[in-house]
C-alpha cells in the first residue's frame, strides 16, 4: 500500500485560483481533477491520498469533502476555515456533519502568505488551533523558514496538537544551501507532536535542470531529524508538474529513501500517513 499525504485539484470554472498568476505558472493554470489524478496515481502504486486545501475559501472544504465521498482514491481532506473565527469549535463540528465529513482529517492556512512572522502565536489563532486540536483533527503547518520559530514555539505549547511540515519547510534546495533552513527543522523535529511531508521539493528547486542529487541532502537531513516514522510522501500534485511528472516524483522520492530497510520504507510511503491522519 502508499499513501500519497498531499495533492490538489481545482476546477477554475468554479472559482479562480488567485495565486496562479504569471507565465511561471501558466502550465497549471487549468482544470486538475481528481479523475485526472487517478491513473497516474495507480500508475505510481498509490492506493489512497489525502487532498488539501488550496485557497481560503470556507466552500472549498465541503467540496473536497463531497469530493472524497464520491472518490475511493481520496482517504481523507485536509481543509481550511477560519481559526480566529469566535465559533471555531461549532464550524468544524459543522464540517464534520456534512456529507463526506467523515473524511476531514486535518486543517491547513497557508501560513506562509501572512506578513506578521508571528501570526501563528496571536491569541485568537493559538485558541482556533486548541480547537483544531479538541476536534481530534491535525494542524498542517505551511510556514517558510523565517516563521519556523513561531511554528516551533506553537507546538510546543500545544502538546495536544499533532503537527505535519508541509514541504520539509521549504527549503532553499535550488541554492543548494542548508542552513539556517536545517538548523530550523531539526528545532521543530526535536518536538514528538511534529511530522513532515517528503514533498514539493522539485519545485524549489531549479524546475528544468533538477536532479535527484540536489534533493538528497534535503531528505537525509528530514530523515535523520523527524525519522522514517514521522514521515510522510507527498506528491503535491499538480504544482509539482512545473518541474517533474507525479510518475517522477513518486519515483525519485523512491530513489531518496533507497538507503532504508523495509519496513522503514513502509512508514514513509504509507504508515505515518494512515497513522496521523486515521486514514
Amino acid at each position: 500500500m502508499t499513501v500519497d499525504a498531499h495533492h490538489h485539484v481545482w476546477d477554475l470554472s468554479v472559482r479562480d485560483q488567485d495565486w496562479i498568476t504569471g507565465p511561471e505558472l501558466q502550465p497549471i493554470r487549468r482544470d486538475f481533477t481528481v479523475t485526472d489524478l487517478e491513473p497516474e496515481a495507480r500508475a505510481a502504486g498509490v492506493d489512497r491520498t489525502v487532498l488539501v486545501q488550496t485557497i481560503t475559501v470556507a466552500e472549498e472544504t465541503p467540496e473536497f469533502l463531497a469530493l472524497a465521498d464520491t472518490h475511493d482514491l481520496v482517504a481523507g481532506v485536509v481543509g481550511w476555515t477560519d481559526l480566529t473565527r469566535p465559533d471555531i469549535a461549532d464550524e468544524l463540528a459543522r464540517l464534520r456533519e456534512l456529507p463526506g465529513g467523515h473524511y476531514l482529517k486535518g486543517i491547513r492556512h497557508q501560513v506562509q502568505g501572512e506578513p506578521d512572522p508571528n501570526w501563528l502565536l496571536r491569541p485568537d489563532v493559538r485558541r482556533g488551533l486548541a480547537a483544531v486540536a479538541d476536534a481530534g483533527l491535525v494542524y498542517d503547518l505551511l510556514v517558510l523558514p523565517h516563521q519556523f520559530p513561531a511554528g516551533v514555539q506553537a507546538a510546543a505549547s500545544l502538546p495536544q496538537l499533532t503537527f505535519v511540515l508541509d514541504h520539509v519547510g521549504k527549503p532553499p534546495v535550488a541554492s543548494g544551501r542548508l542552513e539556517p533552513w536545517e538548523a530550523a527543522l531539526r528545532s521543530l523535529a526535536a518536538l514528538p507532536n511534529t511530522h513532515c511531508k517528503l514533498s514539493g521539493l522539485v519545485t524549489e528547486a531549479d524546475w528544468k535542470t533538477w536532479s535527484t542529487q540536489d534533493l538528497r541532502p534535503y531528505t537525509d537531513v528530514a530523515l535523520d531529524a523527524f525519522g522514517p516514522g514521522r514521515l510522510m510522501f507527498g506528491s503535491d500534485w499538480p504544482v509539482c508538474t512545473l518541474a517533474a511528472s507525479y510518475g517522477e516524483v513518486a519515483a525519485t522520492t523512491g530513489e531518496l529513501t533507497d538507503g532504508l530497510g523495509e519496513a522503514e520504507r513502509a512508514e514513509v510511503f504509507a504508515g505515518a500517513a494512515t497513522r496521523v491522519y486515521g486514514l
